[in-house]
């Protein structure tokens, strides 16, 4: 078959290949393509040489325009510290008091803490600081180990029970699992503990349990709780008589607690977050708990 061969619809030319009777044709790659295909090739030529590109071993072509994005990053953020800078050293000079007295700092410190709490918190404790399931509400007026914009600071620096020396230790050992209880022990413990926060579950018919409770946690749990079970907040240990509960305060929740032990853990920021950021997270974590009241 001839390759000058052309076809007499389209007038294309073709290219000598025939399938079942099917010729096909050279067709020309439309105009408007080449076009598009001419000017990007030129297009990256000339960017090649206006912007920073071919690698040199250990440095790299600076381009025409002498672009640097390193460079403007850095400026910007120089730019930034100018702006923050006095404010910053408003803040590290200032003692939390002064700076809960002050509208315009606290202004910056539930600006700047809002966002913090967002990147850093809000995983486990939710945007609204209210927590969830095992996870503290920030916002209510009960704290574990403290309420202080001081107590708190130290908390985030520290962590619970995580490897840094000075860390704040949360452990409830497990009375039912390991045998220190039988069952029937820690069910009366459980409806003692449970009647603190809900006088008006005791009855007559669970009276007696209840006050064989209060013994057994007079025996084991009084020692972290206190005689009253008003907690302790230098070992964290909770208040039980009031209506906050971290693990949930219905009587099978505190059953499950008593028997299977409870153990809290929260990182340490001392590595990841500078401490004048701890200070401005502290002062917005503690304005939480003043707006929740």
């Amino acid at each position: 078959m001839s390759l000058e061969e052309r076809d007499p619809v389209s007038g294309h030319q073709t290219t000598g290949h025939e399938w079942n009777g099917i010729k096909e044709l050279d067709t020309p790659v439309p105009r408007g393509v080449l076009i598009f295909l001419v000017v990007t090739h030129v297009f990256a030529v000339v960017w090649w040489f206006l912007l920073p590109t071919w690698p040199l071993g250990e440095t790299y072509t600076k381009g025409l325009l002498n672009t640097d994005q390193k460079k403007e990053v850095n400026e910007k953020l120089d730019e930034a510290r100018l702006v923050r800078d006095p404010w910053i050293s408003q803040i590290e000079q200032s003692t939390p008091a002064e700076i809960q007295r002050d509208p315009q700092l606290m202004s910056i410190v539930r600006n700047t803490g809002h966002r913090l709490f967002g990147d850093n918190c809000a995983a486990c404790h939710g945007r609204d600081g209210k927590g969830g399931d095992e996870f503290p509400d920030l916002t209510d007026s009960y704290w574990q180990y403290g309420g202080s914009v001081e107590q708190i600071a130290q908390t985030m620096r520290v962590g619970i029970n995580t490897e840094h020396p000075e860390t704040r230790t949360a452990q409830m050992p497990a009375f039912g699992r390991s045998g220190i209880l039988d069952y029937a022990q820690t069910s009366a413990v459980a409806n003692y503990v449970y009647a603190l926060s809900h006088p008006k579950s005791v009855t007559a018919e669970n009276r007696d349990e209840i006050l064989a409770g209060r013994e057994i946690f007079e025996a084991n749990c009084a020692a972290c709780h206190g005689p009253a079970a008003r907690g302790d907040p230098e070992i964290g240990a909770p208040d039980l008589a009031d209506p906050f509960w971290l693990y949930g305060g219905e009587l099978t929740d505190i059953i499950t607690a008593v028997h299977e032990g409870r153990q809290g853990h929260m990182p340490t920021w001392d590595e990841r977050l500078s401490d004048i950021e701890i200070k401005i997270l502290a002062l917005y974590v503690h304005s939480l708990g003043q707006e929740g009241h």
